[in-house]
C-alpha cells in the first residue's frame, strides 16, 4: 500500500481538489515499479491502493471520478502482460493528470467574461480557480474590487485577501462571514469555487449556503467556476468533514456541544450559473 501518499492526501484539507487528485493519480506510478505474478494480482493491487487513495478524502469528487477513470480503464484493457498494463496505467494517469491541469486554466478563461472592469465581487473562500480567472482578467485590463469572507473553518478567506492585496488593480476587503449580508448592497456578483456538483447540490465550504441564499433574496447574481469534472450525475456521496472544536473555542466546551462542519449543501436553483472548462451551465 502506499501507505505515507494516503495520509499525505488525508492531511490536504486547504489544497484544492485538483491538487489532490493530481497527486493521488501520480502515486498510483509507484506501484509499476514493483513486480508482480499475474496481470490479476497487479490489477488487485491497483484496485486495494485506489480504494484508499479515495477514502483518504471522500469530499473530493474529483478524486474520486479521476480514481476510479484510472482503475477501470486499467481493468477494462485486460492486459495480456503485467508489462501492458503498467503501460496502460502510466498512459491513463497521464492523461488524467493533463485533463485535471488544464481543466482549471480553461474554467478561469471562460469566467473572465463575467469580470467587467470596475465591477464589485464577493467570494468565499480560496479558490485557485477563482484566483486564476481574476488574476486573466486584472491581466487583460481589468480593476476589481473584491470583497474576501475570511472562510472559517480554517480562515482561507484570509489567504485569498492576502494574494488579492498583492495584486495591482485589485482593491482588497477581507470581511467576516456573518457579514456578508451587509456588504452585498455594494457588490455586483458573488463568485465562488466548488468542491463539487451533485445533481442539484452545490457542495462547497461552510458558508456558501446563507450566502447564496442571500445574495439570491437581494438579487445579486451567484456563479461558480471549477472543472466539468466536479458536476457529478451519480455514483458519488458526499461525506463532509467534521473540523476540530478546538477552531472554535479553546477551552474545553463545558456543558455544551460543539459544531464545526467545513462544507455545506447549497441547492443550485440559488445560482445563476456554474462555469466550467467545458460550458456554462445556467440554473
Amino acid at each position: 500500500m502506499i501507505d505515507e501518499t494516503v495520509e499525505e492526501i488525508a492531511d490536504m484539507q486547504t489544497h484544492s481538489s485538483s491538487v489532490v487528485a493530481v497527486k493521488a493519480a501520480d502515486a498510483l506510478l509507484a506501484l509499476t515499479e514493483r513486480e508482480y505474478p499475474t496481470v490479476e494480482e497487479y490489477v488487485r493491487t491497483l484496485e486495494r491502493n485506489s480504494h484508499a487513495l479515495r477514502r483518504a478524502n471522500p469530499s473530493h469528487a474529483s478524486l474520486q471520478t479521476t480514481q476510479r477513470e484510472i482503475f477501470s480503464t486499467v481493468e477494462d484493457a485486460d492486459a495480456d502482460s503485467v508489462e501492458e498494463a503498467k503501460e496502460r496505467t502510466h498512459e491513463v494517469v497521464e492523461s488524467v493528470v493533463a485533463r485535471v491541469e488544464s481543466a482549471k486554466e480553461r474554467a478561469a478563461e471562460r469566467a473572465v467574461d463575467y469580470l467587467d472592469d470596475g465591477s464589485t465581487v464577493l467570494t468565499h473562500d480560496y479558490s485557485s480557480t477563482v484566483l486564476e480567472a481574476i488574476e486573466r482578467a486584472v491581466d487583460d485590463g481589468a480593476s476589481l474590487t473584491i470583497y474576501c469572507t475570511e472562510s472559517r473553518p480554517r480562515y482561507l478567506g484570509r489567504k485569498m485577501a492576502r494574494t488579492l492585496g498583492n495584486m495591482h488593480a485589485v482593491e482588497a476587503h477581507l470581511i467576516v462571514d456573518s457579514a456578508a449580508g451587509h456588504f452585498l448592497s455594494e457588490i455586483d456578483q458573488v463568485v465562488v469555487g466548488m468542491d463539487c456538483i451533485v445533481e442539484d447540490t452545490l457542495y462547497n465550504r461552510i458558508g456558501t449556503y446563507p450566502l447564496a441564499a442571500t445574495a439570491h433574496d437581494a438579487d445579486v447574481p451567484v456563479r461558480v467556476i471549477g472543472a466539468e469534472a466536479k458536476m457529478v450525475t451519480g455514483g458519488f456521496a458526499f461525506e463532509n468533514e467534521n473540523r476540530p472544536a478546538s477552531e472554535v473555542i479553546r477551552e474545553p466546551a463545558d456543558g455544551f456541544a460543539v459544531h464545526n462542519p467545513a462544507y455545506d449543501a447549497t441547492p443550485t436553483h440559488l445560482l445563476d450559473a456554474a462555469i466550467t472548462d467545458e460550458t456554462v451551465h445556467e440554473f
